[in-house]
Parts: structure tokens; sequence; C-alpha cells
């Protein structure tokens, strides 16, 4: 079993920034693939962010969206993700949430979320 939860989100004007963290519960943090998803009012949830198992490099993906913008990394001897996100929109409000994925499978673990509102 794995615990996620997540902290950092707030309030941020147009062009600013905010750091979200995740910090998980587990002793194999390192072979979990983790994701950074995000809902808006009204619409889906939407990928945002992943970055792999450590022992596969850790390579990362991002949504047309965010990329040049966001930065996923991982802390594995903390046990947290990160998401960096730049050059914030309006249009990036939304409940994030952490997810977690036994190295490529599904994302079954899920924090409770932490809302981001950026105004314009």
């Amino acid at each position: 079993q794995v615990q996620l939860v997540e902290s950092g989100g707030g309030l941020v004007q147009a062009g600013g920034s905010l750091r979200l963290s995740c910090a998980a519960s587990g002793r194999t943090f390192s072979s979990f693939t983790l994701g950074w998803f995000r809902q808006a009012p009204g619409k889906e949830r939407e990928f945002v962010a992943a970055i792999s198992w450590s022992w596969s490099g850790g390579s990362t993906l991002y949504s047309d969206s965010v990329k040049g913008r966001f930065t996923i990394s991982r802390d594995n001897a903390k046990n947290t993700v990160y998401l960096q996100m730049n050059s914030l929109k309006p249009e990036d409000t939304a409940v994030y949430y952490c997810a977690a994925a036994k190295y490529s499978g599904d994302y079954n673990y899920w924090g409770q979320g932490t809302q981001v509102t950026v105004s314009s």
C-alpha cells in the first residue's frame, strides 16, 4: 500500500510560480512511477506530468499544455515527488492530484488533491 499526501497549493497571480509536493508512505517508493493530474471545475481529470520509476532512469513526460513551464522531479530519499509550476496561467486553475503506479502499471494510488488557483 502507498499513501500520498499533497501540499503546496494556493492562490497565485498569473505569471507566478508554485511548487507542489507529494509525500508518499512505503519503503518501495523508488519502484513507482509518479504522476500529477488535475481536474478543473466541470472538466474531466487530465494528465499533467509523470516521472518513471527510478531504475528505468527517471524519465519524464509532460502534457503539451504544461511543457516548458512545469517540471516534475522526485527525491527517493524523502519519498517525495514535486511539481514546479512556473509561468502559471488562469487555465492552470484546478485541483491537482498526485498518483502512483507500480513500475509502469495503472495509477492505483491517489492523493486527496490540493487546490491551485491562478488569478488573472
